[in-house]
């Protein structure tokens, strides 16, 4: 190992891949206190993020047709999707449409690397943009932060502690409230505001627990979900590969490092445009030194990129020292981000999205379920007849009322119900008993296949086919 180096530089080589960054070698933590990121990037990360945060707390208050836009409504097993009801019987759906989701982040991942968490992420869009500007707003950028954390407990520092975690909580209070929203719907979220908390205690203090845990993520665990708790980040190391983009140091242009001196001729000196500004490291929000090259806490974020280029325009030298780019593409110079693994995922995801996009065309409005009835067998009725009792469960996925006529399609017979009519409400299950009516001359086994047709308005809805069952001396 070099001599020349510092002992902090010669920990570093040693340990960089052996630890997070944010523990140091006695396994504490080490707290994080980036400086504030600002350029072209950084800019258009907070277009998306505000778009993002405000479709989420704009969109509690979209309703379709009369009904919310978007709802998770674990309780009642009722879900809205972009206008679009599922119910328990559309769990299939669900399920490819989640293994489709899956294979699209990573395919995505392959190609593009980890740029959902730096972009799109709800922890990223949080922490970054939300929690950390409030932090900048009442302590001051990181040089500030550094030097408040260390002096002593004194009013300035009370002062901005406590008015920080009050607005944390406060915000940590919103977004679960928010939240709730989605899964009960806005209109009952309003309801249990205005009866006020002792009507709904239990509710209200799930939502206070619910609050201190955002407010802990933020306020104290912050960095260490994306390096200790996000299962994605773990999987990074099976998923990229090195043609994967990545935000990537271009350590043949950058290398050797060297001090800026303006009277220096770089390349006649042996040096890399890589100046030793250490600018890359301070905006980090996981405190990572990107010139060692892709790592565990890196999340893409793009700030030593923006950091980096701001730099390059001072001295006088092309931005890109730090880029979104490949290994393969800075060792090569070449661009390549398709490989074997990529275009087998690409396959895979059109399958999916293919038999997904024909469930979703052919899901049926009403769901049926027919069975006989349990414990009966066949019944005599009259001299030529034979009857079975059946029950039949309808599930209505539309936002419009149903009259329901059963007619038998094969074998010719009759239907008699034991109860009324089904009429369909909206978004309901109804049940009705019924009886069917067959010749016993038409019975050939012990099990004649029979189809019954399920009509609204004397248009086909659905069909569904079961077994009538007869004398076993059919069978001989």
């Amino acid at each position: 190992m070099n001599d020349n180096l510092s002992k902090a530089e010669k920990e570093e080589k040693v340990f960089f891949r052996d630890r997070v960054t944010t523990m140091n070698a006695e396994g504490k933590r080490i707290w994080m206190f980036p400086k504030k990121p600002s350029g072209k990037l950084t800019n258009y990360r907070w277009m998306v993020a505000t778009f993002l945060l405000g479709l989420l707390f704009i969109g509690p208050w979209l309703t379709y047709k009369g009904e919310p836009f978007m709802l998770f409504n674990i309780i009642e097993r009722k879900f809205i999707i972009f206008g679009q009801v599922f119910w328990p019987q559309d769990f299939h759906l669900v399920v490819l449409s989640l293994i489709t989701l899956i294979v699209f982040i990573i395919l995505f991942t392959v190609i593009f690397g980890r740029i959902f968490c730096g972009w799109v992420c709800p922890q990223t869009i949080f922490m970054e943009f939300v929690f950390r500007q409030i932090e900048y707003l009442i302590e001051g950028d990181y040089s500030k932060q550094k030097k408040l954390a260390r002096q002593e407990w004194d009013f300035e520092k009370i002062w901005k502690k406590s008015t920080k975690h009050v607005i944390f909580y406060g915000i940590a209070f919103a977004i679960s409230n928010t939240f709730l929203a989605y899964i009960i719907g806005i209109e009952q979220l309003e309801k249990l505001i205005t009866d006020g908390p002792m009507a709904h205690l239990g509710s209200f203090i799930a939502i206070l627990l619910f609050s201190g845990v955002f407010y802990f993520i933020f306020a104290f665990f912050r960095e260490q979900v994306c390096i200790i708790a996000c299962p994605y980040g773990r999987l990074q190391g099976v998923l990229l590969d090195s043609k994967s983009i990545v935000v990537a140091y271009d350590y043949k242009r950058g290398e050797p490092k060297g001090k800026h001196n303006p009277l220096e001729n770089r390349t006649e000196s042996g040096k890399g445009d890589c100046i030793e500004c250490q600018s890359c490291v301070t905006v980090c929000p996981t405190g990572i030194d990107i010139r060692n090259g892709t790592q565990l806490e890196c999340i893409n974020c793009t700030a030593c990129i923006d950091a980096c280029n701001t730099i390059m325009d001072k001295v006088g030298q092309p931005r890109g020292l730090i880029r979104y780019d490949s290994e393969k593409g800075i060792s090569t110079g070449k661009k390549s981000i398709f490989n074997a693994r990529s275009i087998a995922y690409s396959a895979i995801l059109t399958v999916l999205l293919i038999v997904v996009g024909a469930l979703f065309t052919f899901r049926s409005d009403v769901e049926a379920t027919i069975i006989r009835v349990p414990g009966t067998l066949f019944q005599e009725y009259g001299p030529t007849k034979l009857a079975n009792m059946y029950k039949m469960q309808l599930v209505n996925k539309t936002r419009t009322d149903m009259p329901i006529e059963l007619k038998l399609i094969s074998p010719v017979g009759e239907i008699n119900y034991l109860t009324d009519k089904l009429f369909l409400k909206k978004e309901t299950v109804g049940e009705a008993n019924f009886m069917v009516i067959l010749e016993k001359g038409l019975l050939k086994t012990s099990n004649t296949p029979i189809k019954f047709g399920i009509y609204s308005n004397d248009k086909l809805i659905t069909t569904y086919k079961l077994n009538f069952v007869g004398p076993n001396n059919l069978d001989n």
